[in-house]
């Protein structure tokens, strides 16, 4: 089940971190009127290498060795990075609405993109496992 895992896991950590971008740009676009709300997002380059750090750095030798916690890597707060507005608004809120509609159209278009190479890879397996 490891290898299906490791074959799998970059893909689904991917459509993990997208995800999540797309609730977070959609939490911006709700607070759009509030007063010093800070609009945020995730930088999609780091929470991807937080997911495989354990796998390069971390050796177990003895079973009696602490391994990877099951939840290591499965949190992008590390990952999250202020916007800088291009125009400034009085009340210190940093969203801009046209720049986040645009953000989660994207976001939306990346999400399908990271579904569909894990169909790839999943129908990949299949005909793997039919002897097509």
């Amino acid at each position: 089940m490891n290898i299906l895992d490791n074959y799998l896991a970059l893909n689904g950590n991917a459509l993990t971190v997208r995800n999540e971008r797309i609730q977070l740009i959609a939490k911006n676009i709700a607070n759009a009127s509030t007063p010093n709300f800070k609009a945020k997002d995730i930088d999609f380059a780091k929470a991807m290498a937080k997911f495989q750090a354990p796998e390069k750095n971390l050796v177990v030798t003895d079973d009696l060795h602490i391994g990877i916690p099951k939840n290591f890597g499965t949190s992008t707060d590390d990952a999250l990075v202020y916007r800088v507005p291009l125009s400034p608004s009085l009340d210190n809120n940093t969203v801009e609405l046209s720049i986040e509609q645009a953000n989660y159209g994207k976001a939306a278009a990346q999400y399908q993109a990271s579904l569909q190479f894990l169909e790839g890879r999943i129908s990949g397996l299949r005909k793997a496992l039919r002897g097509d």
